[in-house]
C-alpha cells in the first residue's frame, strides 16, 4: 500500500474518532501506531507484520522518550502550578476586583473590568479554558444578580477567556514551539501586542454594545473614592509584577521562558503565604491539579509527537508541498486557504487537536514560501482563539455555560459573541496583513 494513501486514510480516521469525541490522546497514539506499523508491514511491497513490530515499536517509545526529557515542556508544568497557585492566592480574582473598583463609575463597567480581569487572568495560567472558567465563576454570577443582560455578561467572559492563547504565557505557544522547533520566548513577545490589541477591540465592542443599546445593564454605581481606588490597585502588584518578570524579563534577556516560569512560581507562592491568602491545604491543591492538568497534557502531547513521526514516514508533507508549488499559489491565496482550513476545524475541534493534526503539513508549506514561523505561530494561534468561540462547538462558550448554569443557556452565550467575533476576524486580518505587530518586540528582544 502507497504510504501517502496510508496517511490520508490516517487523517481521515483521526478526524472520525475525534467527531466521535474519542480522547484525543488514545486517538492520536492508536492512529499514529496502527499507520505506522502499516507503512514498516508494507515496505517490501508484500505485507509483512513480523518485520514491522520492532520498528513500530522503535517510533512509538524513542519519540515519546524525546519529548518527555525536552527541556522546553518543563515550562508547561512550571506555568500550570503558576495559574494554580495564583488563583489559590487571590492573585487572580485581585485583577478583576481592582478593575471593578475603578470601573464601576461607568455604565457595563463590570463587563470591561471581566475582559481586563481574564487579561489579567490570562498573564499568568496561560490556558483559555482555565480563564473562562475560572472568571466564568467569578464574574459571570455579579452581572447577572446586578441586572446586566445576560447576553452581555457570558459574551464578554467567553470571549475574553480567549485572552489567554496570545498573552504570555501561553501553553499553546509551547506546544507549537517544541513541534516547529521555535523560540519559544520570541513567541511569548510576539503575542504581547496582539493580545492587548484584542483586549482593547473587546472593550470597544461592550463600550459600543452599551452605547447602542443602554438597557443592556444596570445605572451607574456609586463612584468609589480615590483611597478605594489606589488600595484596590495596590491589591493587583502581585499579578503586574509576575507579568513583568514574565514579559520584560525575557525582553531584557534577564531569563529564559523556562527561568522566569520557575521564578514566578516562587515569587507566588512567597507572596501568597506573606499575604496569608495561601494556606499550606491550598497549597496541596494546587499542586496536585498541577499534576492531573500536566499528565493530561503531556499524554497528548507524546501522542502528537508519535503522530507527527508516522506522517513524516508517509511523504505527506514533501508531496503537498509540491503539489501546491506546482498550483503556484501566491503568498495571499495560501494564507486565505489556511486560515479557512483553520477556522473550519476550530468550529468542531480543540485547539490541541487542531494543531497537531495540521502542523506536520502546513509547517513545510509556510516554510517552502518563506514565511516567518514565530508570525505564523501567532497567526495560528489567533485562529485557534477564534475557534474557542466559534459555533457551533466553541468550547469557551460550553465551559462558561457549564459554570453559569440555567441562567445562561448556550444559545444565549452564542447570540452575543458574534460581536467579540467581528473583531477578532478584524485583529487577524491585522496580524496578517502586518507582520510588525506580532515580530516588533520579538525581534528587538536580547
Amino acid at each position: 500500500m502507497d504510504p501517502a494513501t496510508i496517511g490520508l486514510l490516517a487523517f481521515g480516521l483521526m478526524l472520525v474518532l475525534l467527531a466521535m469525541r474519542v480522547p484525543i490522546a488514545f486517538a492520536l497514539i492508536g492512529v499514529a501506531t496502527l499507520a505506522a506499523f502499516t507503512i514498516f508491514a508494507f515496505r517490501t511491497g508484500t505485507f509483512m507484520p513480523e518485520r514491522a513490530i520492532r520498528a513500530t515499536s522503535s517510533l512509538v517509545f524513542s519519540n515519546s522518550f524525546d519529548l518527555v526529557h525536552s527541556f522546553d515542556l518543563s515550562m508547561i508544568p512550571l506555568f500550570v502550578a503558576l495559574g494554580n497557585i495564583a488563583y489559590r492566592a487571590g492573585i487572580t480574582t485581585a485583577v478583576y476586583n481592582s478593575a471593578k473598583v475603578w470601573l464601576v463609575r461607568q455604565r457595563g463597567g463590570l463587563a470591561v473590568a471581566s475582559v481586563m480581569g481574564c487579561g489579567g487572568f490570562s498573564a499568568i495560567t496561560g490556558s483559555s479554558l482555565a480563564c473562562a472558567s475560572t472568571m466564568g465563576k467569578i464574574c459571570t454570577p455579579e452581572m447577572l444578580r446586578l441586572g446586566y443582560d445576560p447576553r452581555l455578561a457570558t459574551a464578554s467572559v467567553a470571549a475574553g477567556g480567549t485572552l489567554g492563547s496570545l498573552i504570555p504565557p501561553s501553553i499553546l505557544f509551547i506546544i507549537y514551539a517544541i513541534f516547529t522547533e521555535t523560540s519559544v520566548s520570541k513567541l511569548f513577545l510576539a503575542g504581547v501586542l496582539p493580545g492587548l490589541l484584542t483586549l482593547a477591540g473587546f472593550v470597544l465592542v461592550i463600550w459600543v454594545w452599551i452605547r447602542v443599546n443602554p438597557k443592556l445593564v444596570p445605572e451607574q454605581g456609586a463612584a468609589a473614592s480615590w483611597s478605594e481606588k489606589m488600595a484596590a490597585a495596590r491589591e493587583a502588584w502581585p499579578a503586574a509584577l509576575i507579568f513583568v518578570i514574565i514579559v520584560v524579563g525575557i525582553y531584557g534577556g534577564f531569563f529564559t521562558a523556562t527561568a522566569a516560569a520557575a521564578v514566578s512560581v516562587v515569587i507566588t507562592t512567597v507572596i501568597g503565604f506573606g499575604q496569608k491568602r495561601l494556606t499550606l491545604q491550598g497549597l496541596w491543591e494546587a499542586v496536585r491539579e498541577t499534576c492531573v492538568q500536566t499528565s493530561a497534557i503531556f499524554i497528548v502531547a507524546a501522542g502528537a509527537k508519535i503522530f507527527v513521526a508516522a506522517i513524516a514516514l508517509t511523504g505527506m508533507a514533501p508531496a503537498l508541498v509540491q503539489t501546491v508549488a506546482d498550483a503556484q499559489l501566491s503568498p495571499v491565496v495560501l494564507l486565505i486557504c489556511i486560515c479557512g482550513v483553520y477556522l473550519m476545524l476550530g468550529m468542531f475541534l480543540d485547539p490541541i487537536g487542531i494543531m497537531v493534526l495540521t502542523l506536520p503539513l502546513v509547517v513545510p508549506l509556510v516554510e517552502s514560501y518563506g514565511m516567518n514561523l514565530i508570525w505564523f505561530g501567532v497567526v495560528v494561534v489567533k485562529l485557534l482563539e477564534i475557534g474557542l468561540i466559534t459555533p457551533p462547538v466553541g468550547l469557551n462558550v460550553f465551559v462558561l455555560s457549564n459554570v453559569v448554569g440555567k441562567a445562561a443557556p448556550i444559545g444565549t452565550v452564542f447570540a452575543g459573541i458574534w460581536r467579540f467575533l467581528c473583531v477578532d476576524v478584524v485583529v487577524l486580518a491585522l496580524i496578517v496583513g502586518f507582520p510588525s505587530i506580532s515580530l516588533l518586540l520579538s525581534m528587538t528582544a536580547r
